[in-house]
């Protein structure tokens, strides 16, 4: 009998110690279950606020490039931005990059300042994701564009509120100023870009054995083709017939006629390299410098597929969004002084490239026809500056009167008659 009152009791015991620990297995799971809730939203919160900020880094410039000055910024902290606005740029020794924002939001920190050299990758600006209202203008151009006075509605009491979002723009090009010797001089920051321009430009001077030959040539026969057909032209292609078209198609044509204007020495394999091809390098002066953008395969092109490129790449340039493949492997080089009035010039060749043509402006002139008749025509100079260590004058002068030919009557353009 007692044996059986203690299994009893033993029993009893052992129920009573499961039921315990089956209790504080649920609260132990209860108190998991809410820390885990709790961790969970704190991460969630933690998540949460850091998605709304983005660190922007030094994008890809190029291939061959892995590092960049930082140029002005068009942003300050606290300033709003709508998405794709510029922010500043990464300048190289080619090209420059702008940086753009990816949403709309509100600048929150500058990590590295103008004239810092950083790499690809590393952070540069952070933003905090945030919206803009959209009816704001940016600040900048309410303070260059004030309302007239009697136009001006009734002041509100003022609110405090985030800045006026910074509209997409093209980057203004401004420079870091440095502590100037006397007040009447100050000292800019040499960008990457102009120090590389520099270092090509004497490099070509001391390298190529460098001529310049020059042709007068009458634009009265493209002047009347151009004003009769301009209009016509614009309806059907949709951009301005101007003279950079004939120009290119006439440099074309000549280059293939004298091919070795269109070739390079190689001088580490001690050959010459023809081209079978015709890339036309065309000079755009932008603020930051000259960049060459590259008409690729011109000898199969018209003319509206000449504008309509230029056009192209001028827009582009303008903006500080050409990149380096645009910019890269041409054979030959046009640059037009004459849209800025210069009369005559000596261009200077663009390595590898062996010549450049130099156009000039157009004026009126007393010109002698072929029936020795004199009278006034409207006379672009042109100049051919060529290395003479590849190319001999004949060849020079051969391919300027070309051109020259072609110009003066546009038809043999169309019957490509070089």
């Amino acid at each position: 009998m007692m044996h059986v009152v203690r299994r009893a009791a033993v029993r009893g015991l052992v129920r009573k110690a499961a039921i315990g620990a089956a209790a504080q297995k649920r609260e132990m799971s209860m108190v998991g279950a809410a820390s885990a809730v709790k961790a969970k939203s704190w991460s969630m919160r933690k998540v949460g606020g850091a998605r709304w900020c983005t660190t922007i880094s030094c994008p890809v410039i190029a291939e061959s490039i892995s590092e960049g000055t930082v140029g002005p910024w068009e942003v300050a902290v606290g300033d709003s931005v709508l998405e794709d606005a510029v922010l500043g740029g990464i300048e190289s020794e080619k090209v420059t990059v702008a940086i753009r924002a990816p949403h709309d939001g509100i600048v929150t920190e500058i990590i590295v300042e103008e004239g810092v050299t950083v790499n690809v990758g590393q952070p540069i600006i952070k933003i905090k994701e945030a919206a803009v209202p959209s009816g704001d203008a940016p600040k900048k151009t309410e303070e260059a564009t004030p309302a007239p006075a009697a136009a001006a509605a009734p002041e509100k009491p003022q609110q405090p509120q985030q800045k006026a979002p910074q509209q997409p723009k093209q980057p203004q090009q401004q420079q870091q100023v440095f502590a100037a010797s006397t007040d009447r001089e100050k000292r800019v920051r040499l960008t990457a870009m102009r120090k590389r321009i520099a270092d090509r430009l004497k490099a070509s001077q001391n390298t190529a054995a460098m001529l310049t030959t020059f042709q007068e040539v009458d634009m009265s026969n493209l002047i009347n083709l151009r004003n009769e057909h301009k209009q016509e032209f614009f309806e059907k292609h949709g951009v301005k017939l101007g003279f950079m078209s004939a120009f290119v198609k006439a440099s074309a044509s000549a280059l293939q006629a004298v091919p070795i204007i269109n070739a390079y020495m190689d001088l580490e394999n001690d050959c010459i390299v023809y081209h079978d091809y015709v890339d036309i390098s065309v000079a755009v002066a932008i603020p930051t410098g000259l960049v060459v953008p590259v008409l690729r395969d011109v000898q199969d092109m018209n003319f509206a597929d000449i504008e309509k490129q230029i056009g192209h790449f001028a827009q582009k340039a303008k903006d500080g969004n050409l990149t380096l493949p645009e910019m890269s492997g041409g054979t030959f080089t046009i640059s037009n002084g004459g849209t800025y009035g210069s009369w005559m010039g000596t261009p200077i060749i663009n390595p590898p490239q062996s010549a450049v043509l130099g156009m000039h402006a157009v004026r009126q002139k007393a010109w002698v026809d072929k029936n020795g008749h004199i009278s006034a025509r409207p006379i672009m100079a042109l100049a051919l500056t060529y290395d003479h260590r590849l190319i001999d004058g004949r060849d020079a002068v051969t391919f300027l009167v070309k051109v020259k030919n072609l110009i003066e009557d546009p038809h043999r353009l169309i019957l490509d008659l070089a």
